[in-house]
């Protein structure tokens, strides 16, 4: 049997979502948080503003744009944008990953828009020199089940018909956006910044909002999907007039989050930690020939979601998702890694998340014991 190593991780936190905290988080940074009280009143209004304008400042997000925070996390966001923006013209459907999946059955068969579909399978990307940007675009910068990442926003024109409506929630806080090319870009709390599930954001550039007062849809919109009153945007929603409460606990705790990652350096500090993270993970990869990206090629490597395959000859499509599970298993166990199974509809094999709340020293320290858990496994398939 490989021998087992001595040193484990301080946080064996690695899921993909909800992610780690941030490194300085402990439960006294909620003694501040507005409980018992109105998100109506003042104080709460100030406090959401506060978070609203905090995450402009960090992800350096032009003034002339809208942040607001909405219900049900990135999902919720995503939903709203499409419900109140979508039918005017076609749609460009950009899917390589189980998320990106789901927006296409929304277009396809709950909005029923004609639409343009650009599919990938787990571990490509779809050819975006193809994808006609007078539609309206769909499509999410990182895909979190797959680790397919954009490898930049050059594939995007600056002068286009329609609009983007980006899913960046496993993007934001870890990777550069180019913000001029994105029209509507959504994101929850609990990725790159380890905050709490169940609030999402929504951002909005200016010819967002002019399509918001210029276009009314033609299916009924519910209320927690409402930007707009008499054809004008409702502009509390993004001075922190919330449509729906909001967990004002939750708030706090993201506050915070946002005040560690401007300790960092902002956006700058967050990324080069999150790259950090991710190189970590490449070294190791390079020396050990039984593990691969599933990612096909460098350039579309997440750098947060960092998704892996086992590629020794012992293994194949019979054996592979009980191998990876056992893998993932015997981490568990040892607790020096929770939560690193590959997402169910994915491909078999390991997601380890590297974003910036992720302490690079853990990730060296995970690399030994990912190697016995390997070592120990395969040893066992081998003696049959």
């Amino acid at each position: 049997m490989p021998t087992k190593p001595v040193h484990k991780p301080s946080c064996p936190n690695f899921s993909s979502g909800p992610c780690k905290k941030p490194p300085d988080w402990t439960l006294d940074i909620l003694q501040e948080a507005l409980l018992g009280r109105s998100h109506r009143s003042q104080s709460g209004k100030d406090r959401l503003f506060t978070l609203i304008q905090t995450t402009k400042e960090v992800l350096e997000i032009p003034n002339d744009y809208r942040v607001g925070i909405v219900p049900a996390s990135d999902t919720g966001a995503v939903e709203m944008a499409m419900w109140s923006l979508f039918g005017s013209r076609p749609v460009e459907l950009i899917a390589w990953e189980a998320f990106g999946l789901d927006w296409k059955t929304d277009v396809l068969e709950q909005l029923a828009i004609p639409s343009n579909k650009h599919i990938a399978d787990f571990g490509q990307m779809p050819d975006l020199s193809k994808v006609n940007f007078d539609n309206d675009v769909v499509f999410t910068w990182n895909g979190t089940s797959s680790g397919v990442c954009v490898p930049s926003g050059d594939f995007i024109p600056l002068s286009r018909g329609g609009l983007t409506l980006c899913d960046a929630t496993s993007a934001v806080f870890a990777m550069d956006l180019p913000w001029k090319k994105l029209d509507v870009t959504t994101f929850s709390w609990q990725k790159v910044m380890g905050g709490e599930a169940g609030h999402g954001m929504i951002i909005l550039s200016p010819r967002a909002v002019d399509r918001l007062e210029s276009w009314q849809p033609k299916w009924p919109l519910p209320k927690i999907f409402r930007m707009t009153k008499n054809g004008k945007l409702i502009k509390g929603i993004f001075e922190g007039l919330t449509i729906n409460t909001p967990s004002m606990l939750c708030v706090e705790d993201f506050l915070h989050s946002l005040s560690w990652g401007k300790s960092l350096g902002g956006l700058r500090g967050l990324v080069a930690k999150t790259k950090a993270n991710a190189k970590v993970i490449e070294r190791f990869v390079a020396e050990n020939d039984w593990l691969d990206y599933l990612p096909s090629s460098p350039e579309i490597r997440s750098t947060t979601s960092v998704c892996l395959k086992f590629t020794h000859r012992l293994l194949n499509a019979d054996n592979m998702t009980d191998f990876s599970k056992r893998v993932a298993a015997r981490l568990e166990n040892e607790q020096v890694a929770f939560d690193i199974k590959n997402y169910e509809k994915a491909p078999p094999g390991l997601r380890i998340w590297c974003g910036a709340t992720v302490e690079k020293e853990d990730l060296e320290l995970l690399m030994p014991w990912l190697k016995w858990a390997f070592e120990t496994e395969i040893g066992l398939l081998e003696q049959g």
